[in-house]
């Protein structure tokens, strides 16, 4: 009976440390999240941002296609595209949100949500649209942000998403001069 007294205590000690070398080891190699503080010509949250990209060695950020009322931007990280974020200034009659709609399924059980005049939410993406003045003449504009995988929480990756059209709506409209 005394040798099962001390085993126990042995097992238990030994599970303990175990635990705490893989848990140590777990942190060890994964690099941090990025933190990009401008994207498409415009300063966005580095902290949100970043959460929304896989973790890796290296971060690409590259404009794509951006002209005026129009800017295009990608995010690639270790040589792989994985994130775009888009703006637009439309005309507005367009309807960016129904426009969008077949998209939005296809990324995964669409939600509205309470950003900007509309918005929507899926699980691999987001948009988010505002009436604004252009130039002085009345338009809208559309933020949308695609092919996000990161976080692998399928809520916490909508929740950031949301946070992120919620934050980045009113800084991207500014940058292209358009006023609420």
């Amino acid at each position: 009976m005394k040798a099962r007294k001390k085993s126990v205590p042995r097992r238990v000690g030994s599970v303990a440390l175990l635990t705490a070398i893989l848990a140590g080891a777990a942190g060890c190699g994964e690099p941090d999240p990025f933190r990009i503080s401008e994207a498409c010509g415009v300063k966005i949250d580095p902290d949100l941002i970043g959460q929304l990209l896989p973790r890796g060695e290296k971060l690409k950020t590259k404009d794509t296609f951006s002209e005026p009322k129009q800017p295009r931007c990608e995010f690639e990280v270790d040589g792989v595209e994985q994130v775009g974020l888009r703006g637009d200034v439309v005309e507005p009659f367009v309807k960016p949100l129904k426009v969008n709609e077949r998209t939005m399924r296809r990324l995964g059980n669409p939600m509205p949500a309470d950003v900007g005049d509309g918005a929507t939410i899926s699980d691999h993406a987001a948009m988010a649209v505002q009436a604004c003045t252009h130039k002085g003449e009345k338009s809208q504009y559309a933020l949308s942000i695609d092919g996000v995988e990161d976080p692998q929480d399928v809520e916490e990756r909508r929740r950031i998403l949301e946070k992120f059209l919620r934050s980045q709506l009113p800084v991207a409209m500014e940058a292209e001069g358009c006023r609420p």
